[in-house]
């Protein structure tokens, strides 16, 4: 069992918090992004600096993470191609995919795609806060309780 990191877009208050349940647990926690990170010295975590390009880092994780793996990221592409695979998927607002809400969460993607696309703002998400960090930190700890991390 693993956690990986689309660490490109990661907040750096749930990285923090990544951090320490590695440490805690002993879980492996591997980042992948494509600019270089710092992460703090332990036997448990690393980084894995991809190439800049489309999908780059995304790829990299589906290909190196094994099923039952957990992978954080916001990318809803990614989320879906790890639950074909048989790996976990949560945001970092603390949102576990599923079958399930993992084709609402597409279809809500393909239709803000389409209308910008036709021109409309949007606008994206506002930045995570307290809540979310405690939404991903109770999450987080539910998927390691589960899967013995």
């Amino acid at each position: 069992m693993a956690i990986w990191v689309d660490a490109d877009a990661c907040p750096g208050d749930i990285k923090s918090v990544l951090f320490k349940a590695a440490d805690r647990t002993g879980t492996s926690l591997t980042l992948v992004a494509n600019h270089r990170l710092s992460v703090p010295p332990s036997r448990h975590i690393r980084f894995v600096q991809v190439p800049s390009g489309f999908d780059v880092a995304d790829h990299a994780i589906v290909t190196r993470m094994t099923a039952g793996d957990l992978v954080i990221t916001g990318d809803i592409p990614l989320a879906a191609e790890v639950l074909e695979k048989g790996g976990h998927a949560i945001s970092p607002r603390g949102e576990a995919f599923d079958a399930e809400t993992i084709r609402q969460r597409l279809g809500m993607r393909d239709m803000m795609d389409e209308l910008r696309s036709s021109g409309v703002q949007t606008g994206g998400p506002a930045a995570p806060g307290p809540k979310e960090r405690q939404a991903f930190a109770n999450a987080l700890d539910r998927w390691l309780t589960r899967h013995g991390g």
